[in-house]
């Protein structure tokens, strides 16, 4: 059964939250001692309420006092058709950096609109980094359209301005439906009040669009995790290197490089649950075993001879600075990409990238949280990658500060 990432992101109070409760509630995928407790929560704070479905994903006690999404939270529903996971998002400015982190590895990304605003600057904002992350798929749900009474002026207007905002992002995908959440229209039930719209159900989207990454998984690629050596006397020679297979397919026999040290060997032997098997191929765990001695530690890379990565010291990527702290030049940093892990320093920032336009702007000096840059990275070891467009996996990686070993920064690799 196939799986499908997606964020919900919008303004604060657009009803992500509510729209993710609604979208669980009305599929039936919330259990019966659940719904129990949302009633009587939502009864201690309304008692004429009915079930606040917000409730579902804003977990936090913060967030229930004040009535906002704080953190990522994660859910997970399956229907006949599809297995989800969903991360809600933050909605205010300054969490911008959660949004960063929810969205890094989903297939599609919902941006809420309120019916009632329009298209507005955390819109534009949230818009600009699914542009910049490459999410396959956007889906633009103006909700709350039954406080515009249903309107299709309102809608195709809403929808004109969008498109006319994104033409220059180059989203890949994009679809506009309308929906209330609170109502439950259009989200997994037509409604006769949305006559005039013939597009599907947000249910329904959801259950059909397609399933694709960003770029090219299909390179195979490989890091070692952990290095297996028992050394007891029944295993006495046995060495296998630990890992999941990030994309593409591994097979026996294969001739492969250890990055960065680029010599060759030969797949021996892949091992998945303590039985060889002939290949293996993404998101499996695996252990590889290789022909030769070769020396090969946790986060080094291996790889196909005729798909090698890039491997080099100097990276140029786009960084979303986390830290409460700004960054102060020259600071020791680590970069870690998966398992590997090196010294590494911010050679250069090359421009901060306006939020709301997706223009590139001459570095002002400070790079404080939130704000998104194009960097250059200097490496202490050489660091093995693909592109973030071009495979995820290998693309992407966090910034840690070395004293505090807080994470700093996320990051994609051009």
């Amino acid at each position: 059964m196939q799986l499908l990432r997606f964020f919900t992101a919008g303004n604060v109070d657009d009803g992500k939250s509510t729209l993710i409760g609604r979208l669980l509630y009305d599929s039936h995928s919330i259990s019966t001692d659940i719904i129990e407790t949302l009633t009587r929560q939502s009864k201690a704070k309304n008692e004429n309420a009915g079930i606040d479905l917000a409730l579902l994903t804003d977990g936090l006690r913060a967030e229930r006092e004040q009535g906002i999404t704080i953190d990522v939270a994660y859910k997970y529903f399956t229907t006949e058709k599809r297995k989800f996971i969903i991360a809600d998002t933050p909605g205010h400015i300054q969490y911008t950096r959660n949004m960063f982190t929810g969205a890094s590895n989903a297939n599609l990304a919902i941006i809420l609109v309120d019916a009632r605003n329009g298209i507005t600057d955390q819109t534009k904002r949230h818009s600009v980094l699914s542009a910049i992350l490459g999410i396959p798929h956007v889906l633009v749900c103006i909700n709350k359209i039954d406080l515009v009474d249903y309107s299709e002026e309102v809608y195709r207007n809403i929808e004109a301005d969008y498109r006319a905002f994104s033409r220059n992002l180059n989203l890949k995908d994009l679809t506009v439906m309308p929906a209330s959440a609170l109502a439950g229209d259009n989200v997994v039930k037509k409604s006769e009040k949305l006559s005039w719209y013939q597009g599907q159900t947000l249910l329904d989207f959801l259950e059909t669009v397609e399933v694709s990454e960003s770029g090219r998984t299909d390179l195979p690629r490989f890091q070692v995790q952990y290095v297996v050596r028992p050394q007891t006397a029944a295993l006495h020679d046995y060495r296998g290197f630990a890992g999941h297979i990030a994309s593409g397919v591994y097979r026996k026999g294969q001739r492969v490089a250890v990055l960065p040290s680029g010599i060759e060997t030969l797949i021996d032997k892949i091992e998945r649950n303590g039985e060889e098997i002939a290949s293996a191929s993404e998101n499996m765990p695996v252990i590889l075993h290789l022909k030769d001695d070769v020396d090969v530690s946790r986060g080094n890379s291996i790889v196909p001879v005729e798909h090698l990565p890039k491997t080099e010291k100097e990276l140029s990527a786009t960084i979303c600075w986390m830290d409460n702290t700004a960054f102060i030049p020259g600071q020791k940093i680590l970069l870690q990409q998966n398992s590997f892990r090196t010294k590494a320093v911010i050679k250069d920032i090359a421009a901060k990238i306006d939020i709301h336009s997706y223009e590139e702007l001459p570095y002002d000096g400070t790079m404080k949280l939130n704000d998104i840059c194009r960097v250059i990275i200097k490496t202490a070891e050489p660091v093995s990658f693909d592109s973030y467009r071009d495979n995820r996996h290998t693309g992407a990686f966090i910034l840690i500060n070395e004293n505090t070993n807080n994470t700093v920064a996320a990051g994609t690799i051009h």
